[in-house]
């Protein structure tokens, strides 16, 4: 499927294809040993695991950075594009993550099936994700403008998320697509054993956890909307944004276990991501005047907000409305 999304886009170097070829069986081996080895039944992934697994990701996203620094023909320009995109990606993922428990949490989903549930949104992910970029591609290299317009609404994203409180909510029975599943398709109770579809009476019915799959479908491809112009905005190269997007995605699943428990003490890491969104957006946009942000300049914004984000969300207290420490 990646090589299939790949070849509809604009004709690429050798190297940068094979490079693609390499990207492509990383995934591919990964899914297959994921699902068809480690975990074959349905079992609850231990903090252990999900920091090995985190971990994993980072050092296989970095040393394709490095491939590309040493064989691409961008070289260190690419590379640094590349993880510019990759780190915008992988933080706005945390948003991503809080919004998926909450999820979980709403469809009382059993612990046993998160890892099963979370493979395939990331499965589904690979393919929109990847349609979303080959049409954002296509229109860009059609109307360079789209650019400016991608500026504009990262501004608009940055100063929303400032200012949002970050009380997530979900409401499953305001979703359009939610309400359509729960209308046409048959549907039944129970977990099933974790099961998306059963057949009962000779009939086939779609159980709770089919829609939980499609909710976070959907969810993604909103948080899509945010990090996939804000990668358009760092490089125009399809190759970078495409394999830097799916790299951060397929971290997030192992991240999901690490962080799920803990997520909410980085609570400044959204004021930090929508200084970033804003500070990409106004890059974009400074374009219009011959004002170039240099490719080392976006990386260092982005690397220091993330990283003293992070800092100050520990070292300084969340306080609740009152005043008080939370959690006092």
């Amino acid at each position: 499927m990646n090589i299939l999304l790949f070849s509809l886009f604009r004709n690429q170097s050798e190297r940068e294809t094979i490079l693609f070829g390499l990207f492509a069986l990383i995934i591919l081996v990964f899914l297959v040993l994921d699902l068809g080895l480690f975990h074959k039944t349905a079992h609850k992934v231990s903090t252990k695991s999900a920091l090995y697994q985190s971990i994993f990701w980072v050092i296989i996203s970095t040393l394709f950075g490095f491939f590309i620094y040493k064989y691409d023909e961008s070289g260190a320009d690419g590379a640094v594009e590349y993880f510019s995109a990759y780190l915008t990606e992988y933080a706005l993922s945390v948003d991503n993550i809080f919004v998926i428990l909450l999820i979980l949490k709403y469809f009382q989903v059993k612990e046993e099936y998160y890892h099963k549930t979370l493979f395939w949104g990331i499965l589904g992910a690979l393919v929109f994700r990847g349609v979303f970029i080959f049409v954002g591609a296509l229109l860009i290299h059609q109307f360079h403008w789209l650019l400016y317009g991608f500026g504009v609404f990262l501004i608009y994203s940055g100063i929303r998320i400032y200012f949002e409180d970050g009380d997530e909510k979900i409401e499953p029975e305001k979703n359009p697509i939610m309400r359509i599943c729960r209308r046409y398709l048959p549907m039944t109770q129970g977990d099933y054993g974790g099961s998306f579809v059963v057949k009962e009476g000779g009939r086939l019915m779609f159980t709770p956890l089919f829609l939980v799959i499609v909710l976070i479908e959907t969810t993604d491809l909103i948080f899509a909307v945010d990090s996939i112009p804000a990668a358009f905005a760092i490089t125009q190269n399809e190759f970078l944004v495409y394999t830097s997007n799916i790299f951060a995605v397929m971290g997030l699943r192992a991240m999901f276990f690490l962080l799920a428990g803990v997520i909410d003490k980085f609570y400044l890491l959204q004021k930090g991501l929508s200084i970033i969104l804003f500070f990409i957006g106004a890059k974009m946009l400074l374009e219009i005047f011959e004002f170039n942000v240099g490719v080392y300049t976006s990386f260092s914004v982005i690397i220091a907000t993330l990283t003293l984000s992070i800092i100050f969300s520990i070292i300084v207290p969340r306080k609740d409305g009152d005043g008080e420490e939370a959690g006092s």
